[in-house]
């Protein structure tokens, strides 16, 4: 079989397929090294595309026989697909391919986990189950006839037969490849029933092994939340009599959103108050959200190729926000958003994987599943509706589900409804989805106070943007950027509520007229665009904005710029923390009338990673060990200043009844825990130890063994923990992804290696992959010591994982996406590191590109 060289692949190029397919029936024979798929497929020419050959994708496929309209066909066979003569007009293919699913270890196309047989098709993973035109512009109704002994066999749509040893499911709505799903084993459901608003029974399922049943409550309630969310504010409704999710073990991302039956990494559905923190319940709730919100965006309307990728996951990421902040604390999901997209986004638009929301082309498009497409496109459909108004927003929602309602479609279709609806004419708005980069915003401030007999002034505000070059794109045309500014006076009344400035050129300015006395301005309010503000108020302004602020964001980004200030000078200058933040700190700790879960964040102090990133961007070389080492002389500093307030703050705190995973409990176990974390460094340990021994629930428990693990003094907690949770696969998770994360960064690669050689480290797991080696990679210090032990053992693991699962290791190589910012020393050795994973022969396409990309920089 000839082998085709990788090939780039550019949105310039698209054309439409050849072919459309009227219907898909598959027949699977389940057996784990020889599966069976028979496909027959009604094909008719396709009146919009420009001809060609026609071609089906394939990969790692045995060919058992072809026919066209029965007759026996022999077509040309390359590793990435076939192509055959085929009739002028409509005809049916038949394919007969062999297939092993238990040595799928990529965990793309269909595989086996712990027994159980899975798939996962987004985004190209249909053509190893059967040739295909593996693209998301082609859409069809299956159905699909599984054939095998085990008792549950699942697919898309709607049962429509059953028997001894088989099921068949026929899905009537028109999909492409990506969206298929099968899954069959032995398993137990979870039941439950929605009655949608127009009065249809819909019936529920949670799927999952038979010792995990009692973890599926939550998921089933969230499931239910979202799907009434969905048609009270976006008027969605749920189009199938059934509704299937799957809990699998070996799974490479958080979940898929095939129709009608979703599969999820078990770590994104299961939860009970023992082995799930209120972290994980918020991530579960916010992830079923999200899958079911898909059905619309995404499944109904999908993406005509995978350029537009940012179509379906940016809208239904900025969905699934506003869902958990109408649920929870909108104002908290902001930050919690922002702080996401800072620590993720920025990092990646600021550095060699630099790409726009929709790419101009790609290698692998596996590698394009990045915080740019999901959380930075979400963004700009905040921004989207932030320029037009919820109204008008909702209204071009309507005409998008019902203009676009089967179709695949591109960013231009999505503009274009708001232009019809609104009037707008948004062609510079749609460079957000072109430009790469992370806009900075300059601010020049005036004040003329009035004239003689005159009492009233003005306030101007000069705005400035430029986005710095990205690999690609030197030069850069202004944006739309909506900046949210309020002005309050010196008494902290809000004397100009928010106003939306909206920015168009590379700089304007804005007046502000009939002011008494100079105002203090509060700025981009609730982050209203995914910029970096580059104004440097002094710190008398942040300490006032930090006391009085009336946005929550704003609010919030005072203490934090306030904490920024002081690491860069302690880590700089070797100042000591300033005492006006340590007040200003223990002063919001104490208001009582704010959010427990807001004063929890706001107590929560820069990672290292976001210090590495400001030092850099303010001219600095950082070191990774200062960084950790100022971060936390100014956690024992504000300990030992406002120990008392701590000590109240933790007795207040605590809740009170049985464990709920609500948002009230969650916000004051929050507080607690942070407080938790200061007194620890004054008590030596001895209040989290006794929360250690007597917690009920695991948000507790881990948050006692995170305080001790932070003194380097939880060995007896590490053991007793582990002997409670050790037959809990995602416990365990938390167990070995905690002690790689926090181990000194002397002993991180020692520990780290350590815990590669336990006897429960499956490395071939995702979830535990992940722990491990995403844990050392987060133990900022440790990861980037100067022997350079753990960009070796990383470099190892990485090479020693690509040939059974690329998709993993592509995406576990951006450890390295900043090594530009550090040190000569440790730049040398990431880049002998990446060369030497470069140069292993057979390396996988994914992580070819990807370290290509990096070792660009």
């Amino acid at each position: 079989m000839p082998k085709d060289a990788p090939q780039t692949i550019f949105l310039a190029d698209y054309t439409p397929f050849t072919h459309r397919v009227e219907r898909a029936h598959l027949t699977f024979r389940l057996a784990p090294g020889a599966t069976r798929v028979i496909s027959r497929i009604d094909f008719a020419p396709n009146p919009d595309s420009g001809g060609g050959p026609f071609f089906l994708h394939g990969e790692k496929l045995a060919l058992i026989e072809a026919k066209i309209d029965g007759a026996p066909v022999t077509p040309e066979i390359t590793e990435t697909g076939l192509t055959c003569a085929v009739p002028d007009g409509p005809f049916t293919w038949e394919a007969e391919v062999e297939i092993s699913p238990q040595s799928n270890t990529a965990l793309e196309g269909l595989y086996m986990s712990n027994g159980m047989y899975c798939t996962q098709c987004e985004a190209e993973g249909f053509r190893k189950i059967t040739y295909y035109p593996d693209r998301p512009d082609v859409m069809a109704p299956f159905t699909v006839r599984i054939e095998s002994d085990l008792p549950v066999l699942l697919s898309n749509g709607n049962p429509t037969g059953r028997g001894e040893g088989w099921a068949e499911w026929t899905d009537p709505w028109p999909k492409p490849a990506y969206l298929f799903a099968l899954v069959a084993g032995e398993l137990v459901n979870h039941p439950d029933r929605f009655t949608t608003r127009s009065g249809r029974e819909v019936e529920l399922n949670i799927w999952v092994r038979e010792g995990d049943l009692h973890k599926c409550a939550f998921g089933m309630d969230a499931l239910k939340r979202s799907m009434t969310w969905d048609e009270q504010v976006y008027g969605r409704e749920y189009d199938l009599d059934v509704f299937n999710i799957v809990a699998v073990d070996d799974f490479n991302m958080g979940a898929m959103e095939n129709k009608g039956l979703n599969i999820f990494n078990s770590s994104a559905v299961l939860a009970s108050p023992e082995t799930a923190t209120d972290a994980n319940f918020e991530r579960i709730e916010s992830i079923i959200a999200h899958e079911y919100f898909h059905n619309w965006t995404g499944n109904r309307i999908t993406c005509r190729d995978w350029f537009q990728l940012c179509l379906k996951e940016g809208l239904t990421v900025f969905r699934d926000q506003h869902f958990s902040g109408d649920e929870r604390s909108a104002a908290v999901q902001r930050i919690n958003d922002v702080l996401a997209l800072r620590a993720r986004q920025f990092r990646e638009d600021n550095g060699p994987l630099a790409h726009p929301v929709r790419p101009e082309s790609f290698v692998e498009i596996n590698n394009f599943y990045t915080a740019t497409v999901y959380e930075k496109g979400a963004e700009v459909i905040g921004m989207l509706k932030r320029l037009v108004g919820d109204e008008a927003y909702f209204k071009a929602l309507d005409l998008y589900f019902t203009r676009h309602d089967g179709q695949a479609c591109t960013i231009e279709d999505w503009l274009k409804v708001f232009e019809d609806t609104t009037g707008r004419e948004l062609s510079q708005f749609k460079r957000w989805y072109s430009q790469a980069g992370t806009p900075r915003l300059d601010v020049h401030e005036a004040w003329s106070p009035g004239m003689a007999g005159k009492a009233a002034g003005t306030y101007t505000l000069t705005l400035r943007q430029n986005t710095p070059p990205t690999p690609g794109q030197p030069d850069k045309a202004p944006l739309v950027i909506p900046v949210a500014v309020g002005l309050l006076d010196k008494d902290g009344t809000e004397v100009v509520p928010t106003r939306v400035l909206e920015m168009t050129d590379v700089t304007q300015s804005f007046a502000f007229d009939g002011l008494e006395t100079r105002p203090v301005p509060s700025i981009l309010r609730g982050f209203s665009a995914p910029v970096i503000l580059t104004r440097k108020p002094d710190r008398t302004e942040l300490a006032f904005l930090l006391a009085h602020d009336t946005d929550p964001f704003n609010r919030w980004e005072a203490g934090r710029t306030l904490a920024k200030d002081v690491l860069v000078r302690m880590i700089a200058e070797d100042a000591a923390p300033s005492p006006a933040y340590l007040v200003a700190l223990e002063q919001m700790a104490q208001d009582s009338d704010l959010d427990p879960a807001f004063r929890a964040l706001a107590l929560g102090l820069p990672s290292q990673d976001d210090m590495a990133q400001t030092l850099f961007d303010s001219g600095h070389t950082p070191d990774p060990t200062r960084i950790r080492r100022a971060i936390r002389a100014l956690g024992q500093a504000i300990a030992d200043h406002a120990g008392s307030t701590f000590s109240d703050l933790y007795d207040e705190m605590t809740v009170p009844g049985p464990y709920l995973p609500d948002a009230e409990g969650a916000g004051r176990r929050a507080l607690r825990q942070a407080a938790l974390g200061f007194l620890t460094l004054e008590d030596e340990g001895a209040r989290a130890r006794a929360q250690f021994d007597a917690a009920d629930n695991m948000t507790e428990q881990l948050g006692a063994l995170v305080a001790l693990l932070h003194i380097d003094a939880a060995e007896e907690q590490l053991s007793a923990f582990r002997h409670q949770w050790q037959r809990d696969r995602l416990v365990m998770d938390k167990w070995f992804g905690l002690q790689a994360s926090m181990a000194p960064p002397e002993k991180a690669a020692n520990v780290t290696r350590r815990l590669s050689e336990d006897a429960d480290f499956d490395w071939k797991n995702p979830n535990r992959f992940r722990a491990v080696l995403g844990g050392l990679a987060a133990n900022a210090a440790g990861f980037h010591h100067p022997s350079g032990d753990s960009y070796a053992l990383f470099t190892d693991w990485l090479i020693r994982l690509d040939p059974l699962n690329p998709q993993t290791t592509a995406r576990m190589t951006t450890a390295f996406e900043t090594w530009k910012r550090y040190d000569a020393d440790r730049q040398e050795m990431i880049r002998e590191n990446l060369e030497r994973l470069a140069a292993v022969p057979d390396l996988s396409r994914d992580t070819t590109e990807m370290v290509g990309r990096i070792l660009s920089a």
